[in-house]
């Protein structure tokens, strides 16, 4: 007798858990504990319980949906990101998903559900890091996948150089003949995600090591809650004064700052930013480029390069960055 595939009810009492329960951990997952959602994952996989019979269907035809699991898609750097994959999809007449990320386990409850799901045809994650048993879920079930700003041998990946670029803008700055160099990080540490502020803050010290430099330790602040406080303490040294920010918001905030303390930019202080989103140049801010709406073209025209031919080689590619000079620096 020809054995039955499993059902949303074999799932849900192997489970021990109701079957609107595995229903929120297939659509909902950010709504279940992570512990329930783990062990109803389990058993989805240990049955071979396929959601939907229809919609698996439909995968197999291809949905011409794309997911993309993002942080702050409202964030100026990952809306660029955004507007990029939306470029490609848009000519290819493919939908996207975005799964917006705001927490850690939001994060890993997308990640642990979307490959199952399958209602997607492909997936792009940006700047989410995750282990090996995430990476072996998204192979298994066979969903096409590319990544930005987090590096994985088995995927298709887009990176920057975070510390190349912190040496470059401090190079820059001691080029232009600065003596007192400054570092301004985030204005909070992310707690989940990719986080390049540390990479950023490495390449600067780099710099200051090669040149034998030394500068009181509050020069260097990896996070600044304040940008008014950290700017005067950092003024109370003297100036003229360089501050490379490690992103364009923070620059943005540290001129606004300056312009209310009365400061002339840049002869009091020069200020150098980081990634060259769209409102740098409004400002006039002198910044590290990198290919942001790039990445989302690069990543989605992959991706759906993969989609035709999925026997193609995985690529990895490290995205250039250079200087964008204007009038802060």
């Amino acid at each position: 007798m020809k054995r039955l595939p499993p059902t949303i009810y074999d799932v849900a009492r192997e489970a021990g858990v109701s079957i609107a329960t595995v229903s929120r951990v297939l659509n909902f997952p950010h709504r279940v504990n992570a512990s329930t959602r783990t062990e109803v994952i389990n058993v989805i996989e240990n049955l071979g319980y396929v959601p939907k019979a229809e919609s698996r269907a439909r995968a197999l035809m291809g949905t011409r949906r794309i997911g993309v699991v993002i942080p702050f898609f409202t964030v100026p750097s990952f809306v660029q990101r955004l507007r990029g994959i939306a470029s490609v999809l848009n000519k290819k007449d493919y939908e996207m998903v975005v799964y917006p990320v705001d927490s850690k386990s939001r994060s890993l409850s997308y990640l642990e559900t979307l490959p199952m799901r399958s209602n997607l045809d492909g997936l792009i994650i940006v700047s989410q890091v995750f282990d090996s048993s995430i990476s072996k879920r998204l192979l298994e079930n066979k969903l096409e996948t590319v990544l930005i700003e987090h590096y994985d041998p088995n995927f298709t990946t887009l990176v920057i150089n975070d510390e190349w670029g912190g040496e470059m803008a401090t190079r820059f700055l001691l080029e232009k003949g600065y003596q007192r160099i400054a570092f301004v990080g985030g204005q909070e540490q992310p707690v989940f995600g990719v986080d390049p502020i540390i990479k950023r803050m490495t390449g600067y010290q780099k710099v200051l090591q090669q040149e034998g430099l030394s500068f009181p330790p509050d020069y260097i602040n990896e996070y600044a809650l304040s940008p008014n406080e950290v700017l005067k303490k950092l003024i109370s040294h003297g100036l003229p004064l360089a501050i490379f920010a490690a992103t364009d918001l923070q620059a943005i905030a540290l001129i606004r700052e300056s312009r209310i303390l009365g400061l002339r930019i840049p002869q009091d202080i020069a200020i150098i930013g980081f990634d060259n989103i769209d409102m740098a140049e409004y400002f006039g801010l002198t910044t590290v480029h990198q290919p942001l709406d790039e990445s989302g073209r690069i990543a989605a025209t992959l991706l759906l390069s993969r989609l035709t031919n999925a026997t193609q080689s995985n690529q990895h590619i490290e995205l250039p960055l250079k200087i964008i000079q204007r009038e802060t620096a």
